[in-house]
Formats: C-alpha cells, structure tokens, sequence
C-alpha cells in the first residue's frame, strides 16, 4: 500500500472514531460539570481539603483558587526533583539541578512539558509518577476547568457572577474524564506492546560482549495521560518516536486520536451547556478546517521537499506529520519525528500551527476558551461592520470585555518575540544562527528558526522544540520557564475575568422576556434563544468563514514578519 493510500486511511480512521465518540463523550462532559452530586471519591477529596462543595464562586476567588493551586504544585514537584536522590527508588539518580527542576516543574504544572534533559537518564520512576505523571493529571484538568468558567458566564442567565467552584470542577475533570479513559487507553498500549514494569532496568549483553542496560519502566499508564491531557511530556527523550512507548503504526493512531478526543468533544460540551448545538458545530467545523489545511500543507511540502528526512520510518510521511500537525496544532508538544529535521515548510507549518494560538483543535480545555475569545473578537469586528452594539450568547461586548480580549490577544506574541529578541541579541547569538542543521545554505534562517520555535512552545504551552541548540544554561531554563508560567497564568487570568464579567450581565432577551406582565418561563427561553434580527449570528458558514479570517489575520499579522526571516527564508533559499 502507497505511503499516501496508508496516510488517508488513517486520517479516515481517526475522522471516524472522533465522530462516534463526539456525542456520547461531548454530552457526558457536560453532565459532569452540570451536576450536582458527588461521588463518595469526591466527597472524601472535599473533606480532607476542607473544601465547601456546595459554595459557588466569582471570577477573582476562582482565578485565586487556580493560582493558589499552581504555585503549591510547582513548589512541590520542584521539591521531589531537588530531593531525589533520598527518595526510594531513585536506582543511583541524583537530585536535578536547580535551573532544570525550576523550569521542569513550572513546565508540568503549565500543562507545557517542554524538557530539557533526557527523562530516562534524569528522573527516577518515583519523580516521573508521583510528581510528572500527576501533573498531566490536574494541569489537563486545570484547563477545562476555566473552559467551563468561560462557558458558564457565557451561559449564565442571573447576573449573579457565579462561575461555579474550582476545587469541584478539578476534582470531578480528574476522576471522572481524565482518569477512566487514560485507563481505557493504557490497556490499548499494553495490549498492543508498550511497556508496563515496575523494574527501573533490564540488563543485556551485546554482540561484541559489552552489557548494556535500557531503562524500563511504567511507561504505558504515562503516555497514556501524557497524550489525552495534551500534555506531552514523555518517560523518554526519543518520546513517541520510541517502540516502548509508540510500538506500532496502530499506536500511532491510537495516540493521535487521544489526542483530539477531549478538545474536539468538548465544541459538544459547550453548545449543550448554552443550550444552542450549533454554535459547538461551528466552532468544530472552524477547528476541522485550520487543522485539515495545516496537515495537507505539511504534508505536501514534506513530500516534496525532502521526503522522509527527520522521519520515523515505522510511521513514515504521513503518520509522522499528521502526529505532528495534532500535537502542534493542541498544546501536546509530543514528537515522533525529528521537527528540527523536517524540511523547511513543513517544520514552518508546525511552527505557524503554535503561533495560531493552538485553537485547531487546542489544548484540554485551553483550545476551547482559546477559540470562544477568538470568536468574540470576531463578534466584535462583526459588529463594527454593521453598527450594532456586538454580542455573544445574549450579552454585550462592550469595551471592559475587549480590552480583556485585546491583552489576551497580546500576551502570547509579547512573551514569543520579547523572549526569541533578547536571546538573539545576546552573547551567544552567533552560536544560533551559524547552526545550519541539515539545510546548511540556511544557516541564520534556521537558527533563528530554532529560537522563534523555542519560545513559541513555552509561551503557548506546547513543549515540542525545533532542537539544535543546548537550552540547558540558565538563561534559557529560566526564561523559557517564565514564557511557560506567564504564557499559561496570564491568559487563564483573563478569560476568568471575562468570564466574570459576562456572568454578571442578564442577557439583553431574556431581560425583554421578563418585563412582559404575562411572560413566562417558557416565553422567556423562546425569545432568548431568538436572536435579533440584526445581530450577527454565532452559528453558521458565514460566522465560520469570519472565525477563520480573524485567526489567520491576528496571527499573520503578528508573526509574518518572524516567520519570514525564519522558515520562509530558509524554505526559499
């Protein structure tokens, strides 16, 4: 079978699966955050944690809530990397350096898993499960949890600001999505070779007599979670490109598809929580479209350029870039190919895919909240353009709203091309942009490349890195560490904000409803659910094809100017 006929067979076999799963797990989501008891598993979290389950929240106690929650998460994992080697089963590995456990430990806790040293070589099984592993865990559930905030005060219909509370939608996001179907995918690796052991090592002895030793591991149950919370973060440096963690073309696809479920389903989960399926069509149809046209460009480019060079040849063209264009286009950052060694378009395209915002189809959780921001902006300009005051979901965009938007917009580019201008400028410039990898008449274009790529992965919270350079100085483990934890706290900082704000408004209908003497609830749903004739409507081609032209345009117009000193010239030359 033709590389080609194999490639579409796969992306056919993925479509398929993701379309019977988007129902039954979009519809499931929201009966998770939309209900009110909880399991006796919840119950006991909420009494050791002195939480009040039954108390809601405003945006400023629950963005408290999420900070709180992060920074004792970073204290800690930092912690067991420092101490390490006191720790059982460390099997001779001392503690990590403070610069790498400083950035290791914001980079899991962000949800980036971008690392900066070789996992089987630097953290022990103990560190990788108890620390790494449950950072996959909560920082995926971290992320839905603002998704549903956002959702909520979109939704909301009594101006009270209530967005729900944080410790209830971490806890019940963890136990009862991310924990069952990690289970389910685990059993799939296990049963299709990945490696499951509590050993830290196997001994072997090599053709000419010399030992060797390949550490093993509980590797399954951590691709597993590293995967479906678009963390990425893997038990080894070759990542998914490695037979113990990625043996065969089927767990290529496996992974790939865990990938995408939560995000993809979660368009599902909201249109069922504002109580209008179209809009999560439309902004299914918007991701389907960035993310289909980002894998045909990458993988025509790839073919023609320079064919299976950067390549796992297990996976070959097309399993290696559509598994780079889903971890991309999420804030997954795993690999299973070279990035760094793929020919320039086609490493471009990865590159262009982060700087898009990562809302094709993003990250748990942060593709979600990333898209519905996008999609106000574009309600606003929408709104310009017919001189009406713009509105989502019933509620006014009014200029609190879009200046929350407006430094959302900005906060990632900011950290991306403040961070690649300092380091370019820097001492060690020269080391960068004579590295001219395997393109060699590109030399500058390809170093610039590696920084631009660098720093758009931590502050988008991908963790994928172009390679090619060291990143283990302490210029860039605590600059690329200060992209992540600002690349992720700030946005989430906002969207609470805005959530908030949009809580606190009673839609412009269901006011009108309500001051008729003889309205009813009934009447009161109907003429929120009808929207004014001269609004622009949230659904449909049209709303589609203006989301599409706002995320290409707010990105082109941001980082056209670096990619073309980066990939394009190199590409070019």
């Amino acid at each position: 079978m033709s590389d080609t006929a194999s490639g579409l067979l796969q992306v056919a076999a993925i479509v398929v699966a993701l379309a019977a799963l988007y129902v039954p797990l979009g519809d499931y989501m929201a009966s998770v955050y939309r209900g009110a008891r909880a399991l006796a598993v919840e119950r006991l979290v909420y009494r050791v944690a002195r939480v009040d389950s039954g108390a809601g929240q405003s945006w400023r106690a629950y963005a408290i809530s999420v900070l709180s929650f992060s920074v004792v998460s970073i204290l800690v994992v930092y912690a067991l990397q420092r101490f390490q080697g006191l720790l059982p089963w460390a099997d001779g590995k001392l503690g990590v350096s403070p610069a790498m456990a400083f950035n290791t430990a914001i980079s899991f806790v962000t949800n980036t898993n971008w690392q900066s040293y070789s996992p089987e070589l630097v953290m022990s099984n103990l560190v990788q499960m108890l620390g790494l592993a449950v950072q996959n865990f909560v920082s995926a559930a971290v992320g839905m949890a603002v998704a549903i905030a956002l959702v909520r005060g979109i939704a909301s219909r009594a101006g009270t600001g209530d967005l729900g509370n944080f410790w209830v939608d971490l806890v019940r996001g963890t136990v009862r999505i991310l924990l069952p179907i990690a289970l389910i995918v685990a059993v799939v690796f296990l049963a299709a070779g990945a490696v499951q052991s509590w050993r830290t090592g196997v001994d072997y002895t090599l053709l000419d007599g010399r030992h060797a030793r390949s550490p093993i591991g509980p590797f399954a149950s951590q691709e597993a979670i590293k995967l479906l919370g678009t963390n990425g973060g893997g038990t080894l440096a070759a990542n998914s490109a490695h037979p113990f963690a990625n043996p065969t073309p089927l767990t290529n696809v496996v992974q790939v598809l865990a990938i995408l479920v939560i995000p993809v389903c979660l368009t599902r989960t909201y249109g069922t929580l504002v109580g209008d399926r179209r809009q999560g069509l439309t902004l299914l149809a918007v991701m389907a479209a960035l993310w289909s046209g980002m894998l045909a460009l990458a993988w025509y480019l790839q073919t023609r350029q320079s064919g299976l060079e950067g390549i796992e040849t297990r996976f070959g063209v097309p399993g290696s870039i559509l598994f780079g264009v889903s971890t991309t286009g999420t804030s997954t950052g795993a690999v299973n190919a070279a990035h760094d060694s793929l020919s320039p378009g086609s490493g471009g395209v990865l590159l262009w895919n982060m700087l898009l915002g990562e809302i094709a189809p993003g990250g748990v959780g942060s593709g979600l909240y990333g898209i519905l921001v996008l999609a106000i902006t574009t309600v606003f300009v929408g709104g310009l353009m017919v001189g009406r005051t713009p509105e989502f979901g019933g509620k006014k965009i009014g200029r609190r709203e879009m200046t929350l938007v407006a430094l959302y917009l900005l906060t990632m580019p900011a950290i991306v091309l403040s961070g690649a201008a300092i380091t370019l400028v820097g001492r060690s410039t020269p080391d960068f942009l004579l590295n001219s990898g395997p393109h060699g008449s590109a030399g500058a274009a390809h170093g610039f490349s590696e920084v631009l790529y660098a720093y758009a992965s931590a502050a988008n919270n991908n963790g994928s890195a172009f390679g090619g350079f060291t990143v283990t100085t302490d210029w860039f483990q605590i600059s690329l560490g200060l992209a992540m934890f600002f690349g992720r706290l700030v946005p989430i900082l906002l969207v609470l904000a805005l959530a908030g704000l949009l809580a606190e408004q009673i839609p412009r209908a269901a006011v009108s409803a309500d001051a008729t003497p003889d309205a009813t609830p009934d009447a009161a749903r109907l003429s929120a659910a009808v929207p004014d004739s001269g609004l622009l409507p949230t659904h449909g081609v049209l709303f589609g094809v203006l989301l599409v032209g706002t995320v290409v345009l707010v990105a082109g117009l941001t980082f056209l100017p670096a990619m073309a000193l980066g990939p394009i010239a190199e590409a070019l030359s």
